[in-house]
């Protein structure tokens, strides 16, 4: 990760924020549509199923797991914004789950429209948060730990550890449908589209709040107290 000026934390830390708010919608919204969720989404859903709790909870839980292996592998604490991707995503994830506005809807047509525009909402979230470059999520962060580890490539490495996930939620009950092998095909492109248009964005609001501008304001401080020194 880059070195963040001093004077650009809180904006970075509010597009991170609503980057994670927009993420976890379009997972709501995908899995409310019930077409099929994500290999990570599918192994939460499952482990609601199996042992309770809620489906935030759950990704909450897993991603400290997740975050555990990576740190052991690496050793190497985590970044702070990994910590708090794994917490606020789980947290937004319910806060969304309980809205009554958001509905499966009754019929093929309503639903596929609800799963599409979850997937362009969630990768336009992930583009934000991405952008902010406050660190790696939890999964982003193990994927490169074990190709560090093992030298294998990135796409291999993401390819056999959603399998896995997969698998494993699947086994437990978790909904794997059509949308399932949809979203596989298609996060990468949407997602590659989102991305130039959210940094854009995030680099606009950057510039936004120019580093002479807290110097001005140092720098007007100083003199109220030599004024008052003097005086």
């Amino acid at each position: 990760m880059q070195k963040i000026k001093e004077h650009q934390i809180v904006p970075r830390f509010l597009i991170f924020f609503v980057g994670l708010l927009i993420l976890s919608l379009g997972i709501v919204l995908i899995l409310k549509a019930n077409l099929g969720a994500t290999p990570w989404d599918v192994l939460h859903v499952g482990l609601y199923y199996q042992f309770g709790l809620t489906i935030g909870s759950w990704s909450i839980i897993v991603g400290f797991v997740i975050l555990g292996i990576a740190a052991l592998l690496t050793k190497k604490l985590p970044q702070l914004g990994a910590f708090l991707n794994m917490i606020l995503v789980g947290l937004f994830i319910d806060m969304f789950l309980l809205l009554p506005i958001i509905q499966t809807p009754n019929h093929f047509v309503g639903r596929g429209i609800m799963f599409f525009c979850g997937l362009i909402i969630m990768c336009y979230g992930m583009g934000f948060y991405i952008s902010a470059n406050l660190g790696a999520g939890p999964r982003d962060s193990l994927m490169l730990a074990l190709t560090n580890r093992t030298g294998w490539k990135v796409r291999n490495i993401r390819g056999v550890m959603e399998i896995i996930v997969l698998v494993i939620g699947w086994l437990l009950g978790g909904p794997v449908s059509v949308g399932t092998f949809l979203l596989s095909l298609l996060i990468g492109p949407v997602f590659g589209y989102a991305m130039p248009q959210c940094s854009t964005v995030s680099n606009y609001l950057l510039q936004k709040l120019k580093p002479s501008t807290s110097i001005n304001l140092l720098e007007m401080e100083k003199n109220k107290i030599k004024r008052g020194v003097s005086s």
